[in-house]
């Protein structure tokens, strides 16, 4: 049986706050959990599956329903530190 999903609603916020939500979710989450990010900000279908990229998670799933944006992204087992490229 699959651990539950994590749900995180950034409905009602603009970018970046989806995309930082998220990042405090996967962060805080365990190697292999996945996190549902709901959003309705157009531009989180570019910001979500670049961050993931970014930082080695994967995006599993991205629909459009009820009016948002849903993501199930799923945390990497690999190198788990949840960190993306240094900047700098």
């Amino acid at each position: 049986m699959s651990p539950p999903e994590i749900l995180v609603d950034a409905r009602g916020h603009r970018c970046p706050v989806p995309t930082l939500r998220l990042r405090r979710a996967l962060e805080a989450a365990a190697p292999g959990a996945r996190v549902r990010l709901l959003a309705d900000d157009p531009l989180a279908r570019i910001d979500v599956p670049h961050f993931a990229a970014a930082v080695g998670a994967v995006v599993l799933a991205q629909e459009a329903r009820d009016g948002a944006l849903s993501f199930l992204v799923e945390k990497s087992v690999a190198g788990s530190g949840g960190e993306g490229p240094a900047e700098g």
